[in-house]
C-alpha cells in the first residue's frame, strides 16, 4: 500500500553546513498493518512522517501510494492519508468538538445532513459527547489527543500517520488511545503508520517496528523477531539482606553489564547470562560470600533495552 524508495532530505542555510535529515530511507507498509517508527531525538522520523503526509518535499526519492508517486502527485497522496501530529496543532482551541468535527468535513465537502449524523457518531465512537460544547482548549489533554483523532478520520481515507500519539497521557488516557487505534485496525480496516518514545505503546500496538537513526532504517523487523533476537539468559536473582561490598565488586567485574540494586532491605541483582554454565558461576560467588537467595525469576527481553542496543549498534 505504502512504499518508500531512497527518501532524502537536506536541509540548507546560507553560511552553515548542510543538514541531511533524511538519508535514503527505504520502507514499506502493507494494508492493514501497523508499523511503528522509532528512533532517538533527530533520527528523522518526524521528518519521515510529515515527508508522507506532504508537508515537506523530500530533496530525492520516492512515495508510493497504491503505485502512484505522491511527490509528483501530493492531491493524490492528501486524499489517502491522515494524520495526527505530536502536540495540540490538529485542532483549533477555540472551537467545541463539535465545531471542531463540523468545521473539518465542511472542509472535506460532506453534505451538512450527512455532516451532522457524521459528527454524532465520532462524538460517541470517541466518548467526546459530554463535552461537545466545551472549547477545547478547557479538555484534558487526553481528551483533545482523542479528538485530534477523530478529526483526522473526517477524511475517511485508509492510512492513518501517528507522531506521538500518547505523548502526555497519563497510564489511563494513553490505554484508551491504545484501544481506540486497535479498533481503528480492527473495525474499520486502518493501516497505522506510528511514531513513539513509549516502548509499551510499540509492543501493545505494533506487529513490526522499524529503527532509524541518523536518517537510516537500522532495523526493520517484527516485534517478536526482535525479542527473539535478544534473547538472552535473563535473571533477577533476590537476595535475603545486602549484598557484601567485595561480592558486589567480583560479580561486576565478572559479568559486566548486571544491575545491582535494592527491594527494601534485600538486594537483588538482574545479569544477563550468555552460557548456562555462567548461572552456576554466580551461585558459586553468591555462595562463597554466605548471601542467601531468596528466589530466582527469569526475566522476558525488554523491548526497551532491545531499542537502545539496536541504536548503540551492539547487534
Amino acid at each position: 500500500m505504502v512504499s518508500v524508495e531512497g527518501l532524502t532530505k537536506v536541509y540548507k542555510q546560507k553560511g552553515k553546513p548542510e543538514v541531511k535529515a533524511l538519508n535514503g530511507i527505504s520502507l514499506s507498509i502493507e494494508k492493514g498493518e501497523v508499523v511503528g517508527l522509532l528512533g532517538p531525538n533527530g533520527a528523522g522520523k518526524t521528518t519521515t512522517i510529515k515527508c508522507l503526509c506532504g508537508l515537506i518535499i523530500p530533496t530525492s526519492g520516492k512515495i508510493l501510494i497504491d503505485g502512484v508517486d505522491t511527490v509528483k502527485n501530493p492531491q493524490w497522496g492528501m486524499g489517502k492519508i491522515s494524520a495526527v501530529l505530536e502536540g495540540n496543532r490538529n485542532i483549533y482551541w477555540r472551537l467545541t468538538p463539535k465545531e471542531n468535527l463540523s468545521f473539518f468535513a465542511g472542509m472535506m465537502g460532506i453534505s451538512r445532513r450527512k455532516r451532522r449524523e457524521y459528527v454524532e457518531e465520532l462524538l460517541h465512537i470517541f466518548q467526546l459527547k459530554d463535552k461537545e460544547k466545551s472549547q477545547a482548549r478547557y479538555l484534558s489533554r487526553g481528551m483533545q489527543q482523542k479528538l485530534a483523532l477523530a478529526c483526522s478520520l473526517v477524511k475517511g481515507t485508509e492510512i492513518l500517520l501517528l507522531d506521538e500519539p500518547t505523548l502526555g497521557l497519563d497510564v489511563e488516557s494513553s490505554y484508551e488511545m491504545r484501544q481506540l487505534i486497535k479498533s481503528l485496525v480492527a473495525d474499520a480496516g486502518k493501516t497505522v503508520f506510528l511514531s513513539s518514545h513509549d516502548m509499551k505503546v510499540v509492543e501493545d500496538l505494533c506487529q513490526r517496528v522499524i529503527i532509524i537513526n541518523n536518517g537510516k532504517v537500522i532495523t526493520d523487523d517484527t516485534v517478536k523477531g526482535l525479542q527473539q533476537l535478544f534473547k538472552v539468559s535473563s535473571y533477577r536473582f533476590n537476595l535475603e539482606g545486602e549484598l557484601p561490598v567485595q561480592a558486589r565488586y567480583q560479580i561486576k567485574r565478572e559479568f559486566g553489564l548486571c544491575k545491582i540494586g535494592r527491594d527494601g532491605a534485600n538486594a537483588r541483582i538482574d545479569v544477563e547470562l550468555k552460557s548456562a554454565e555462567r548461572f552456576y558461576d554466580l551461585v558459586e560467588i553468591l555462595k562463597r560470600h554466605c548471601c542467601p537467595v531468596r528466589s530466582i525469576d527469569h526475566k522476558e527481553p525488554d523491548f526497551e533495552e532491545i531499542f537502545l542496543k539496536i541504536v548503540r549498534g551492539k547487534k
